[in-house]
């Protein structure tokens, strides 16, 4: 099963129960992070991989997918599950919203695939309607999941994703980040979707997200992940510009090393699963800003590369190894 997952041997064993063995590293000492690193999301992986909804229940067990964004993701990044997840949205009654939140989110990720990452003007006319249609299939979905519960957070996330996509309009936008909010006022993972949102390749102001993030950081407590939305409005700052080195300014480095003094390298930050995303956001953020604060980062990640948020990169692996091996 560990074979399955890292394509090698493991190398010694964690004290974690459910974490997955360490690989043996290849010869950069990078390696790619998958399940989260958890052996029960790698059950609930290769359940979905195979189709058996009974099993995908019962992987489920540990987790609430209504808060989980992880698990959730790994789920939505599935090929293969829209093949089977529409029988269990139609067959499965006391199950339904678990079912219609991971085929939402699953036709999100599905939908971004049909467009690719291509600019506008690059996208066909026929890769537009298939990613519409699977937005508009996401879209019922997700209200459906958010309705029949309430309490959940992860629908209205990836709603925010989908409305972006869908070219829905601030007020239906706003509306859907409030809702997420509501439920979880420090939740990362919307405040670093809306970051996205506020860029200005989404009709945003240059500045917005970056004072958007400021402002939500600043009102959480010391150690929580919500540190993240600063590194990323950096980062995102830097996609947006043609200037490679616009983050390597004195008062940027000391604003992302301060961010992460207080959030993931803080003593009450809390390693839960899929810790090293938060630590892969920072990692990259430090790293062009030209901080020597990346070093501890990437020791403490030991080679562990997640693609979120190296994506932005040409090559998102080896740019990874390569800041790993300047820090």
């Amino acid at each position: 099963m560990f074979g399955k997952l890292f394509g090698r041997d493991a190398e010694r064993p964690v004290a974690d129960p459910h974490a997955l063995p360490v690989p043996r590293r290849p010869k950069n000492g990078v390696y790619t992070l998958r399940a989260l690193g958890d052996a029960r999301v790698l059950a609930l992986v290769e359940a979905a991989d195979a189709g058996d909804w009974e099993a995908v229940k019962e992987a489920l067990v540990p987790f609430d997918l209504g808060r989980d964004h992880s698990v959730l993701g790994e789920l939505a990044d599935l090929d293969g599950v829209q093949d089977w997840i529409g029988r269990a949205v139609q067959e499965d009654k006391e199950h339904r919203a678990t079912a219609l939140l991971i085929s939402g989110a699953r036709h999100i990720s599905w939908g971004w695939e049909a467009r690719t990452s291509a600019r506008a003007v690059d996208v066909t006319q026929e890769q537009w309607r298939v990613f519409h249609e699977r937005l508009e299939i996401a879209e019922e979905q997700l209200l459906e999941a958010a309705e029949l519960r309430p309490d959940w957070v992860t629908p209205w996330r990836r709603l925010l994703t989908s409305g972006r996509g869908m070219s829905l309009g601030p007020a239906v936008n706003e509306t859907r980040r409030d809702a997420a909010l509501r439920r979880d006022p420090l939740d990362p993972e919307t405040h670093i979707e809306w970051v996205s949102q506020l860029q200005p390749r989404w009709s945003g102001e240059p500045g917005q997200a970056l004072a958007f993030a400021r402002e939500a950081f600043a009102g959480a407590p010391d150690g929580h992940r919500l540190g993240c939305v600063i590194a990323m409005a950096h980062i995102e700052e830097w996609v947006e510009s043609d200037d490679r080195a616009c983050l390597q300014h004195p008062r940027i480095r000391t604003e992302l090393r301060e961010a992460a003094e207080r959030s993931i390298l803080h003593h009450s930050y809390e390693r839960r699963l899929g810790w090293q995303g938060d630590y892969n956001i920072f990692a990259m953020a430090l790293s062009l800003a030209g901080s020597s604060k990346a070093s501890n980062v990437f020791r403490e990640l030991d080679g562990v590369f997640t693609e979120w948020p190296w994506t932005f990169m040409a090559d998102p692996q080896k740019a990874y190894a390569r800041f790993r091996k300047a820090f």
